[in-house]
């Protein structure tokens, strides 16, 4: 049995001229995702990237699992490849999905021709097949309104191709077409979710993580650097981050207001991320930030933390509550490790009372016995880099 994977895309069928750039990224990303798992050969044509192995050996359940957390894919299709003939599409289909009829009570056929050229048309081909199926599984009931199985066939150009329901893919753009940003990872639910967000509209991530040793662990080191290896499959390649910001939070601590602290702190974050951003060119900075949530998240507040620096920060969550942003959290597999008890660099020297709604003069004015740019520059010369790879 020739057992393929037919990845249908997504809004990339949407573009002009300039089409063939995702798709070729697109198939990049596919074949480093298929790298470790076997050896295959993948290509697109008619909106489709086929995955097909090249060795018995090729783990098909693994690729097709792969393949659902690659994005620019709006379906992945595990199929069955055979000769364009009703006899050929039938006996593959009688094969092929013998364990679905054997569950089911009711089927129907449904066929799509992209090869114009062929003699038939959709609806001869569900029929001719249909009929024969229905003969080889008599106690399966045709039923064309609501089958429990609907076979579906596809009459391409170079080979039919059968398969059953296809699974969603993880839709968005291509990771990489639509250039880099810094992401702000912290250990919380928000930004591993507001990260994966962004990757899903075709940015490559570079995520950073402040880090406030002895006053947050070793284990909520690890904690971030587990969060990136869960994202690493829908993110690709990352090269995460890691900012000492222990000696920054003293000085804030030391030397400016209480009620300041958190937003002070967090312009500090954007300068360092702008920094970081300015060398590995890219566009923006992406943050967690979801309106109204906490005190250092209102527009008064974000106004004034990212006023430090000239490129866009993106808030993917600025809009969302905080069930959806956590029904996300599951669906990508960060929550269990989010929710564990270590805690982040953003609860520490938190503030009684903080300032929901700073002035810009009065923030620089509480900021100023600050040696800003000295203590950027430290943070900046002893990052600990950490490859993530999936």
């Amino acid at each position: 049995m020739n057992d393929i994977l037919l990845l249908k895309q997504g809004e990339i069928v949407l573009k002009g001229l300039n089409r063939r750039v995702f798709e070729d990224k697109l198939v990049s990303n596919v074949r480093r995702r298929m790298a470790h798992i076997g050896k295959f050969k993948i290509y697109a044509a008619q909106s489709t990237v086929y995955v097909e192995p090249l060795e018995e050996s090729a783990d098909m359940d693994a690729a097709f699992e792969a393949a659902r957390q690659i994005f620019g894919f709006v379906a992945v299709v595990r199929a069955a490849a055979c000769e364009k003939t009703p006899e050929a599409i039938f006996e593959t289909a009688r094969r092929y999905l013998a364990g679905d009829f054997a569950r089911a009570k009711s089927f129907k056929v449904e066929s799509k021709r992209s090869d114009k050229a062929y003699p038939m048309t959709s609806i001869q081909v569900s029929q001719t097949v249909g009929g024969l199926l229905s003969d080889a599984f008599p106690e399966v009931a045709v039923d064309v309104h609501d089958p429990e199985l609907t076979v579906n066939i596809e009459i391409r150009e170079t080979a039919a191709y059968v398969h059953s329901v296809p699974a969603l893919g993880a839709g968005g753009m291509p990771v990489g077409s639509c250039g880099s940003a810094v992401s702000m990872l912290s250990g919380g639910i928000d930004s591993p979710v507001s990260t994966w967000m962004t990757a899903k509209r075709g940015v490559h991530i570079i995520p950073v993580h402040f880090f406030s040793f002895p006053y947050t662990s070793e284990l909520a080191k690890q904690k971030v650097i587990d969060l990136a290896k869960i994202l690493a499959p829908w993110c690709g390649r990352m090269k995460l981050e890691i900012v000492p910001f222990t000696h920054i939070q003293e000085e804030i601590r030391d030397k400016c207001p209480e009620e300041y602290f958190t937003v002070i702190m967090r312009r500090f974050m954007t300068r360092i991320c702008e920094r970081i951003a300015l060398r590995d060119n890219c566009g923006a900075i992406v943050t967690g930030e979801s309106l109204g949530q906490v005190a250092s998240q209102t527009m008064q507040a974000m106004a004034v933390t990212q006023e430090p620096v000239r490129i866009p920060v993106l808030r993917p969550l600025v809009c969302m509550d905080k069930r959806e942003i956590i029904e996300i959290a599951r669906k990508i597999g960060t929550f269990e490790t989010s929710i564990l008890p270590y805690e982040d660099c953003c609860t520490v020297f938190t503030p009684r009372h903080p300032r929901t709604k700073p002035r810009l003069e009065e923030v620089r004015e509480a900021e100023s016995p600050l040696d800003v740019d000295g203590l950027v520059e430290e943070a900046l010369a002893h990052i600990e880099s950490v490859i993530i790879s999936k």
